[in-house]
Formats: C-alpha cells, structure tokens, sequence
C-alpha cells in the first residue's frame, strides 16, 4: 500500500464528506493504492455515523471510534498502530489542510528519503492575537531546546515513513513534538514544506490558547524525557548528591567551630541550635537525600514499568 492517511477528529460531521472527496480525487488521479484512517476522538455529532456510511460506500475508509475523548496524541496513537501504507499522512479534519498537498509529501519521503516531512503553514488564516503570535513563540521555543529548525511543529499535516509512526510513542499532549520524538527515536532526516493553510470552513477550532501553555509544559517535559528519561539518576542523584554534600560540609563546619570554642579556645559559643547555618544544612541535607531516592525510585519503575491502557476503543471499522 502506497499511503496511510491519518485523520482524528472531534465533531467535524459537516467537514467528512467533503474531506473524504476531496482525498479520493487525489488518490485516484494519482493511481495511489491507500487507506484513510479516521479516529473519532469521543464526538458527540453524528461524525461516527459518516464514517461508518462512507466505509460502506468506500472500502479504503477505515474507522477507530473512541469510548470519549483522550486527545489527538491518543488518536494518533491508535492509528499509527493499524496503518499499513508506506508513507503515513496525518491531517486535520477541517479542511484547513489540503489534500493536494499529498503527492509532493509523497515524493519527499519515497524520492527524497526524508524520515519525516512536517507541513508548514507559512500564511495562516486563525487570529493574530490568540493563535498567530502565541505559535510563533511557541515554534521559537521548540526550536532552540530541540536543535530542529522547523518553523510549524504543531502543523497537523505531516508525512511519514512507515517505521517512523511504528517506532514513535505518542502519548499525553505529545502530538505537537512528534518531530522531536522522531529524533530522539533515531531519525534524523527532518525537513519541512510549505503547505496551504485554508480559512475553518465549518464548525469552530476545538483548541483554545490554553494549549499553548500546555504546549510549553509538554516542551519542557520533553526535553527532560530525551536528556534524562533513560537515567532518571544521572539528574536526580547527581543533585542529591551535591545538595547532602554541602550541607553536610556546612554542619560539619559549625560543629567543628564549635569544639573550638569549647575545648581549644575555651570561650563562650552559643548552642549549634541557635545557629541559623545549622537548619539551613539540616534542610539541604533533607532535600539531597530526597531527590536522591527521587533518582533510585525512578529507575526502579523505569526498570519495572508496563505499557499501560491509555484509551478505550469503542468500535473499529474495516481494520483487519
């Protein structure tokens, strides 16, 4: 199979025939053999009952049908488990991505041999204020802590190698960073393209400027899973480590000046209580001590830990 396209959605009933012409047309004038894969992400429209006429009508349609809604990472997730096409497409069900976008995506991954290929959408049509401006910081960010010069990582339109999506483990809120999962996972041909960003045709965005928020958390997060995920102790127990030191010097320090007092010196020293210096070290070497057992307790569930259910599906269509 030529393509897998990947496309979860959340009440998007008005957009769905419209969208699944539309990559029909293109897939047909292009001789592709394919499959469109549609999640539904818990929608309460009748977005399950189109696609479950269109698979009737259409036997490259595919459908995973979610219990409620766990998110687009979690979508994505569950598609990329079942896909079978040499090149994976994922986009949103808007139409703001374009499908004939989908040849050229094509030809970089199969040609070009790029690993991953992710759609930039240099011209957009969302609002300055509460998209545009907050994207651009976002983007800048990403940038500078993952060394991947893309300038649209949460572009819903990217293409994929096959190995890429069944060697990725999407999960939380980590669909904006698949870019910078894929590198860490090991490939490192990533480059972008221009693509055509088209003005919300139906329905309204289901993401509001929240996410921006969590989209730094989630940056920062993994940019500690790629530096300390594995090693959780070469972090913690390192810090620990020099935390229990200082204080323990410190304590050491006032005991010691305090024999000195008593025995060499013989002059008058006010308790080791009632030295302010003392807590502080008492507390440093709590606090060492703490993130040194955060560092052992980490490896041991690193080195323990199951893969976890982290969504329930309802109802699959046309998956074998």
């Amino acid at each position: 199979m030529n393509i897998s396209i990947v496309i979860p959605l959340l009440n998007e009933a008005e957009s769905l025939p419209e969208l699944h012409d539309w990559i029909k047309r293109v897939m047909d004038k292009n001789k592709y053999s394919y499959e469109i894969v549609f999640v539904d992400d818990g929608s309460t429209d009748d977005s399950w009952k189109i696609i479950t006429d269109l698979s009737q009508k259409d036997g490259s349609v595919k459908g995973i049908k979610f219990q409620t809604n766990y998110g687009k990472s979690q979508a994505l997730n569950a598609a990329f488990k079942e896909v079978k096409g040499d090149v994976v497409i994922t986009m949103d069900a808007d139409l703001q991505d374009s499908p004939d976008e989908i040849p050229e995506l094509y030809d970089l991954i199969m040609k070009d041999n790029f690993d991953l290929i992710s759609g930039w959408k240099k011209k957009r049509y969302d609002s300055k204020i509460k998209k545009n401006i907050p994207s651009k910081l976002f983007n800048a960010a990403a940038r500078k802590t993952s060394g991947l010069k893309l300038h649209d990582f949460n572009c819903g339109l990217k293409a994929y190698k096959n190995e890429v999506v069944k060697n990725v483990d999407v999960y939380g809120e980590m669909h904006r960073y698949i870019p910078v999962l894929a590198k860490n996972a090991g490939f490192t041909k990533i480059d972008e393209k221009v693509v055509i960003h088209q003005a919300r045709k139906y329905g309204v965005t289901k993401f509001g400027i929240e996410r921006f928020f969590n989209g730094f958390l989630d940056l920062i997060t993994i940019w500690f899973l790629s530096k300390f995920g594995k090693r959780p102790m070469h972090l913690f127990g390192l810090l620990g480590s020099f935390m229990f030191f200082i204080g323990f010097t410190v304590a050491f320090f006032i005991g010691v000046l305090k024999l000195l007092h008593v025995f060499y010196w013989h002059t008058a020293a006010k308790l080791v209580t009632e030295n302010p210096w003392f807590y502080i070290a008492l507390t440093t070497m709590v606090i060492g001590t703490q993130l040194f057992l955060a560092g052992f307790v980490g490896e041991l569930i690193l080195r323990s830990s199951k893969n976890q259910e982290r969504y329930k599906v309802k109802e699959e269509l046309n998956l074998d």
